[in-house]
């Protein structure tokens, strides 16, 4: 409620009205997405406004329990927590390489490409879903970076949707140690998450909550594309729904709708 609130008057002095700043402020922080615009944020052609609106889903997908501690000024604990540290690092990796690839290939300025990127990055990775560009004009190699972001997440403890960060963390570490232990049969390693080991039985839950979601959005595509929805819209869309993100890919991209779906696949959607 509070960043929220802060969001609101944040956004209101940025020049927005006191109404069109609600809004966005209600679904920000719960990474709804929801616009009273068609055109989303990309509405708003401000970069004030969209630095602040992506600063705010970026806290959104961040574990609230770290909310609290920089918000008393416990930072270290914050960058001490490797899913955070993933997670920031993920955005500013991805965010680089996507602006590159948006300047390189788009008549637009640096500043531009870089806050486009910045903001299709984070309101993917979020499953905010607010859009200020039509990513699915960008390059190839980009559209596919942002459908992988559509299956990571954000952080556990936040209201992201997705797989969620530490579940990947945990099934690298796995994979990783597992190598390891087909070279040693008789060692015991477990895996680490922030200094600490982790319960097999966690581990074993994260593989198969992975291995649910994966043939979830296998099947699904494969019925989307049944209904007679082409390839790219079915798994967009599929990814889409499973992650609770919004925009997808295809005919569901980031200035489309569902609307134009089969009505079997609204309601399998």
């Amino acid at each position: 409620v509070t960043l929220s609130f802060a969001e609101m008057v944040i956004l209101w002095l940025g020049g927005m009205t006191f109404y069109a700043a609600i809004n966005p402020a209600l679904t920000t922080m719960a990474t709804g997405g929801f616009s009273t615009k068609n055109a989303s944020v990309a509405h708003f052609d401000s970069p004030f406004i969209q630095y602040t609106i992506c600063f705010f889903m970026f806290l959104a997908g961040t574990n609230f329990t770290l909310t609290y501690f920089g918000l008393h000024g416990k930072f270290k604990k914050m960058f001490q927590n490797e899913e955070f540290r993933f997670y920031a690092g993920i955005c500013i990796l991805l965010t680089t390489i996507c602006a590159v690839s948006v300047y390189t290939h788009s008549p637009t300025s640096m500043e531009r490409a870089f806050r486009d990127a910045l903001f299709q990055v984070i309101s993917i990775i979020t499953t905010t879903g607010y859009v200020t560009a039509d990513y699915s004009q960008w390059a190839h190699s980009t559209v596919v970076i942002l459908f992988v972001l559509m299956f990571i997440g954000a952080s556990a403890g936040s209201t992201a949707g997705g797989v969620k960060i530490v579940r990947h963390i945990v099934l690298v570490k796995n994979s990783i140690l597992e190598l390891q232990r087909q070279l040693h049969p008789s060692a015991i390693i477990p895996v680490r998450l922030n200094k600490k080991a982790v319960h097999r039985d966690i581990t074993f839950n994260i593989l198969a909550f992975i291995m649910i979601y994966i043939s979830i959005f296998a099947v699904g595509s494969f019925i989307m594309a049944w209904l007679g929805v082409d390839f790219l819209t079915a798994i967009g869309s599929v990814a889409t729904s499973l992650g609770n993100i919004g925009p997808g890919m295809g005919d569901v991209g980031p200035v489309d709708h569902f609307g134009d779906l089969p009505t079997a696949g609204k309601w399998f959607l």
